[in-house]
Formats: C-alpha cells, sequence, structure tokens
C-alpha cells in the first residue's frame, strides 16, 4: 500500500494543471476578493476583518479543490480503463486503494492552506497567535477528510465522461452557497438558512472561530461529522457494488 501511496503522490505531484487549482488558485482567489479590504473593517454578523475572513474561506477552498477535484475524476477514470481490476488481482485490499486516494490528496492539500496563510500575512498583514496558526492548519487540514470521502464517492458513481460536469456542480455549489467565496451573511436570508446546513459552511466556520479564540459550534461540528459518515458510507457502498459488477 505504500508504494501505491508513493505513486499516487507523484502523479499528483506531476500534473501541473491540478497543482496550479489547488495550490496557487485560492491564493489568487484571497488576493483579488481581499485585495482592497482594509485591515479593520469587519464583515457584517463576524468581529473578523475580511482578509481574516476570507484567508479561512480561501484555505477551506483549496483544501476542497485538492481532495475533491483530485480524487473523483481519477477515480472514475480508472474504474474505466480498467486500472482496478489490475489492483484486485494483487493482495492490496480495497480499502488500501481509497486510504492512497485519499493520502495523496491529503498531501497536495497541505500546500495550499499554508501558502494562502503565507499571502495572507505577508500581503494583508494578518496576524494570529502562534497556537491559532497551528490549530488553523490542523483543523483545515483533517477537516478536508469529510470532502475526501465526497470525492470518493463521486468517483465511484459515475463514469469518466459524467463524473466531470457532477464533480463541478457539486464542487461550485458547495463553494458558493457554503460561503467560501463570499461571507454568508450577504446573502438573503433564506439562502442563508440553507447556508448553515452545509458542510462546507460549517467547515469555513471551525477556521473562523479558531480566529475568534472559541471553541466552534457544536451545530458545525455534527454537521461534519454527519457529512463525513454519509459520504464515506455511500463511498464504501459505491464500492462495493463496482467490485461486484466486475
Amino acid at each position: 500500500m505504500n508504494s501505491l501511496i508513493r505513486l499516487e503522490l507523484a502523479r499528483a505531484l506531476r500534473n501541473r494543471k491540478f497543482l496550479f487549482f489547488s495550490v496557487i488558485y485560492p491564493s489568487v482567489l484571497f488576493l483579488i476578493i481581499a485585495g482592497n479590504a482594509d485591515g479593520t473593517t469587519k464583515v457584517p454578523g463576524s468581529d473578523l476583518t475580511l482578509p481574516t475572513y476570507m484567508m479561512v474561506s480561501m484555505a477551506s477552498f483549496g483544501a476542497l479543490t485538492a481532495v475533491l477535484m483530485g480524487n473523483s475524476e481519477r477515480i472514475a477514470k480508472e474504474r474505466e480503463g480498467g486500472w482496478m481490476r489490475q489492483l484486485r488481482l494483487t493482495t492490496l485490499p480495497g480499502r488500501g486503494y481509497v486510504l492512497a486516494k485519499t493520502a495523496s490528496a491529503a498531501v497536495v492539500s497541505l500546500p495550499s492552506i499554508v501558502i494562502v496563510f503565507a499571502v495572507a500575512a505577508a500581503v494583508k498583514d494578518v496576524r494570529l497567535d502562534a497556537w491559532q496558526w497551528l490549530a488553523l492548519t490542523g483543523a483545515i487540514w483533517a477537516g478536508s477528510l469529510v470532502f475526501a470521502a465526497l470525492g470518493v464517492a463521486l468517483g465511484y458513481l459515475a463514469s469518466g465522461d459524467a463524473v466531470r460536469p457532477i464533480t463541478m456542480i457539486t464542487y461550485f455549489g458547495l463553494s458558493m452557497l457554503g460561503g467560501l467565496w463570499m461571507p454568508t451573511t450577504t446573502f438573503p436570508d433564506w439562502l442563508q438558512d440553507i447556508a448553515q446546513w452545509l458542510p462546507t459552511h460549517a467547515y469555513a466556520a471551525l477556521g473562523q472561530a479558531i480566529e475568534q479564540s472559541r471553541a466552534p459550534h457544536p451545530k458545525d461540528l455534527a454537521v461534519l461529522v454527519v457529512s463525513f459518515v454519509l459520504f464515506a458510507g455511500g463511498a464504501a457502498w459505491l464500492y462495493r457494488k463496482d467490485t461486484l459488477k466486475a
């Protein structure tokens, strides 16, 4: 299994397009959104300035890109190309394949988080305590496992041609409605009610709680836990179904 993890990691690092959208693109978006914002005006409904608020949102967005976009399309194409059938002839257990995919995506997601933080600190003068930087990195990195499970499920849900539009709709829908591109407090009331139940909203809320030196809201933790159980359970069921078909 370690060999497969190294192979998956090498493939991910050689994919320049994937690296741009998962590592560089979130930092570029951060500068576009928060570039002209001052360091004193607070986001409505929050004690955070726009640069501080969007730093967590874009770091979360970068991790989401790495684990969701990276997993779903590759799994669907490998199923279609017969790579999965080849792996089933080896001693590698099914969970080993899923773990290798998740581990390689998680490794790539870490630089996207760190680069957004570095840009925010250097360009927009975002300042936090050392424990907050460490806690933010750990929370966003660990929280990305929720969406890694979703990526695996989508990869087994659709074929190589169909998985891209499904993934893109899911990806942009969760990003926009979850408040990763703009604060949900700017949404209409009815849309805010929907957003607070989305895992992306809860995901970013974890980091924003750390920035404000307070405990995460139990509702946000519950949304993430339930989402992970549903996504991981769906991925496991779809994997078994795909194995039986083969």
